[in-house]
Parts: C-alpha cells; sequence; structure tokens
C-alpha cells in the first residue's frame, strides 16, 4: 500500500504539470470549492479533489484520493451531474478499484523488475516509465463489476448530498450522447446499460 500511495503521487505530480489546474479565484475553482466542500475528509479517505483546465469531458481518481475534474466535463454538466461524478469516482478509490488496476499495471510493467533487482523497492520512477504506468492505469477499462459498484456508491453518495438522484442518469445519458472517442467513455462501460440499471434503482 505505501509503495501504491508512493507512485499515485508521482502520477498526480506529473498529470498536474500537465495539465493546469484552475487557480483558487477561477470561475471553475469556485464552482467546484463548492460542489466539493466538505470533502477533504470523507468515509475514510483523504481526497484532493481540484479542476484541470482541459476541454476533455473527463474525469479521474487515483487511489490516493487525487480526483481531477475537467473543466470540459464542468461546462456541460449541472451541479448535481458533478456531484454525480464526483461520487462515481470516490467509489473508485474507496472500493479500490483504482489500486487494483495499478497493481496489475505494475505486475505487467518493467518496473517490477526493477524493483525486484533493487530488493523489492524502487524510491522513484523515471518520466517515462511514469507516464506508459500512468497510461496503462488510466485508459483500462473498469470491469463491469467494479462499474456496478461505482454506480450505487454514486448514487448513495448523490442522495446523501440532497442532491436530484435523476442527475445519475442524466449525466450518463449525456456522456453517452457525446462525440466518441471520449476518455471517460473508453474507461467505463457503455452508459446506456447503467442508465437502465439506475432507472430501476430510483423506482
Amino acid at each position: 500500500d505505501a509503495d501504491m500511495k508512493n507512485y499515485f503521487d508521482q502520477m498526480a505530480a506529473q498529470m498536474d504539470q500537465q495539465n493546469p489546474l484552475a487557480p483558487a479565484r477561477d470561475p471553475y475553482a469556485k464552482r467546484l470549492a463548492t460542489l466539493s466542500k466538505g470533502m477533504e475528509n470523507h468515509d475514510g479517505l483523504d481526497l484532493d479533489i481540484e479542476r484541470g483546465l482541459v476541454k476533455d469531458v473527463n474525469a479521474f481518481a487515483m487511489a490516493n484520493g487525487t480526483i481531477r475534474i475537467f473543466s470540459g466535463l464542468m461546462d456541460q454538466f449541472t451541479d448535481d451531474e458533478i456531484r454525480y461524478v464526483i461520487g462515481h469516482e470516490i467509489g473508485h478509490v474507496k472500493l479500490d478499484h483504482t489500486k487494483k488496476r495499478m497493481q496489475a499495471a505494475y505486475r505487467q510493467s518493467a518496473i517490477q523488475k526493477a524493483a525486484q533487482g533493487a530488493g523489492g523497492k524502487v524510491g522513484r520512477i523515471a518520466g517515462g516509465e511514469l507516464t506508459q504506468l500512468f497510461g496503462q492505469v488510466i485508459t483500462a477499462q473498469h470491469s463491469q463489476k467494479n462499474e456496478r459498484e461505482a454506480v450505487a456508491y454514486a448514487l448513495a453518495f448523490t442522495r446523501g448530498k440532497g442532491s436530484d438522484a435523476n442527475a445519475c442518469v442524466s449525466a450518463l445519458e449525456a456522456l453517452g450522447g457525446a462525440p466518441g472517442g471520449l476518455p471517460w467513455l473508453q474507461t467505463h462501460p457503455s452508459p446506456a446499460s447503467r442508465t437502465k440499471r439506475i432507472r430501476s434503482q430510483l423506482g
């Protein structure tokens, strides 16, 4: 777990260099700060929820509690829909989905061999290796089981925050109707099947 946190901390720092965060006075920053107020510590997790000035309709989470919501997604989503996405990404962290994806990518990488040669420890990962490993983790699609668990978590999260639970459906419908190739759609199974399941849960 300590190694995983170390690697994710490195990844988060590198990603924030490549995709600048909105400064505190930026409208995106102010909006997300309002929507995520009080979530620095949630459900036993220390979270770092920030907004990236990236036009992709995307969001991602890392096992160390890093959650990034891109400005392109914020442009198209309502406040309640953004809360659903936040809850969804928290679910992936809480349920260890992102850590397990990292472990799987690590086992398949040359970095593990280097760690074994160094007695099982690698303090820092070279920039190119870090980028490659991050790509394997973030672009790997969640399993249907993981996705069902994250959706259920996000639904409970949304209700707990007093948001309109129907935003869970509308957020997924918005993603499903967006242009193809969205990173979020590449890493999450078909929105259509999930919206049908959520509608049945909402009654």
